[in-house]
């Protein structure tokens, strides 16, 4: 089947909820999916979905203020709910002064921190702080707030944390001291800098915050990928009650530069060059039972180092979100950050104030998986299917909800159990998987049918219907 009559295809498909006969030659056999029981304690939470940008952004208190009515605008259309993770490379460059320094800002949008950026110190202000509380009162959203424990110091850290408690109150959900420690070795420490070294310094600046911020909560360790750091911070989170969360980073693909940062690698289950590997995913559950917390990714997206250009700006990363964030909900984590600002190859949202705002594919991938906010996982299982395929089930309100990503290039066809009827109700499509622009998120409907067919390189979820089947509750 060519292009013109894939796109043919998928215009029927959207209209009628089936693909027609020209296009189920590129099909592949039709597939079985099974149903189990609803998973306990498993909704997906309001704050699920969140967005994570450089702290140096603050130094141009104008960017996150209640002013920037665009950007409020983008963030409520994302979630109507979120968390905005403040944080990245550049947050062990800044430092804060109640004072704003004087003449404009530096600069007025700060992009993904990269190895082509040249670092300077930036300042966060009050003045920041406050604006920043007003644009989270508008969005309605909550934040992590990192502080400077690479180049910082625990006096400016306390003043830091003292000003974002006031400040930003119930809207701060948690401190989190350092980013990427793991990565301080040969950077910000000396070769023997271990979890150990760090544990030790966390714990200075932890306890100096406390002694005058009470009150304060933390998560941590945030970590880029060395995974013995996030044990070491599990076994000693018990120890302090005023830790409510477990966190750390995930890259799909990179550095940028990497000949395997591509489209085809992306859409892979488990992506080679990934900063964790689906082998390692124990380890996170093992923390989780030592702190007895729960996990959060706090900043990733597709491809590290500012993302790839022509992979990560491209309907491929919109289809690769969509998985990712679905995939993420079902372990059971409590929320995904998607890193971004800018105008990053990777950014949800591109753009600034003076010149406009504009959503990139990947924003069209969370907004998919979005919909199923507040909805309970469903254990289920997708049989001899292919692997670039996923399927999940869902139960808000005793009704199922059924999503089904296909990263292939052929359509996907499910047989429903006995007694269940499906029909499309939104659709996450372009014209090309490499596409830049035109990538749609629509409601869609259809005929009811005892399979739920996925065109080749769409996301679609269905409302399931007369169910024969008794549930847990």
């Amino acid at each position: 089947m060519n292009r013109r009559e894939f796109l043919a295809a998928l215009a029927s498909f959207t209209a009628g909820g089936c693909l027609p006969s020209s296009a189920q030659s590129a099909a592949q056999p039709a597939v079985s999916l099974t149903i189990g029981d609803v998973q306990p304690n498993s909704a997906i939470p309001d704050e699920f979905f969140g967005l994570s940008y450089e702290s140096a952004q603050l130094a141009n208190p104008d960017f996150f203020s209640a002013k920037n009515h665009q950007l409020i605008d983008l963030f409520r259309e994302l979630a109507s709910r979120g968390n905005l993770r403040i944080g990245g490379g550049s947050s062990e460059y800044t430092t804060y002064a109640d004072e704003s320094p004087p003449g404009p800002p530096p600069f007025e949008v700060f992009g993904p921190d990269t190895s082509k950026i040249v670092k300077h110190g930036t300042i966060t202000s009050s003045v920041a702080l406050r604006n920043l509380r007003e644009f989270l009162n508008a969005t309605n959203w909550s934040c992590l707030y990192g502080l400077n424990l690479g180049q910082g110091t625990i006096e400016n850290a306390v003043r830091e944390a003292t000003a974002a408690q006031k400040i930003l109150g119930p809207r701060l959900l948690a401190f989190q001291i350092g980013n990427e420690p793991d990565s301080f070795r040969r950077r910000f420490r000396p070769e023997t800098y271990g979890p150990d070294d760090f544990l030790s310094e966390w714990n200075r600046f932890h306890s100096a915050i406390l002694a005058v911020v009470p009150q304060a909560k933390f998560a941590g360790p945030d970590i880029s990928n060395k995974l013995p750091y996030l044990t070491a911070f599990a076994k000693e989170a018990p120890k302090h009650p005023s830790v409510i969360l477990l966190t750390s980073h995930y890259y799909a693909m990179g550095p940028s530069s990497s000949p395997e940062a591509t489209i085809q690698n992306l859409l892979q289950p488990d992506p080679k060059t990934a900063t964790l590997k689906a082998s390692d995913l124990h380890i996170i559950a093992e923390a989780q039972q030592l702190a007895h917390l729960p996990y959060r990714m706090s900043e990733g997206n597709s491809c590290w180092d500012g993302g790839k250009p022509g992979v990560s700006d491209t309907f491929a990363s919109a289809l690769w979100c969509a998985d990712y964030m679905l995939d993420c909900a079902a372990r059971g984590w409590t929320g995904v950050n998607l890193h971004g600002g800018g105008n990053g190859y990777y950014t949800p949202i591109a753009g600034a104030p003076s010149t406009g705002f504009t959503r990139r594919p990947v924003f069209f991938g969370m907004r998919f998986a979005q919909q199923f906010i507040g909805a309970q996982l469903v254990t289920s299982t997708l049989e001899n299917a292919n692997p670039l395929v996923d399927a999940f089930v869902f139960e808000r309100a005793g009704k199922l909800e059924l999503a089904i990503i296909n990263k292939s290039d052929a359509a996907c066809t499910c047989r429903l159990p006995a007694g269940l009827l499906c029909k499309p109700s939104a659709l996450l499509s372009a014209a090309a998987i490499d596409s830049k622009q035109n990538v749609k998120l629509a409601s869609v409907s259809g005929q009811y049918s005892a399979a739920a067919t996925a065109a080749p390189y769409t996301a679609i979820a269905f409302e399931l219907h007369n169910s024969t089947r008794n549930r847990k509750p």
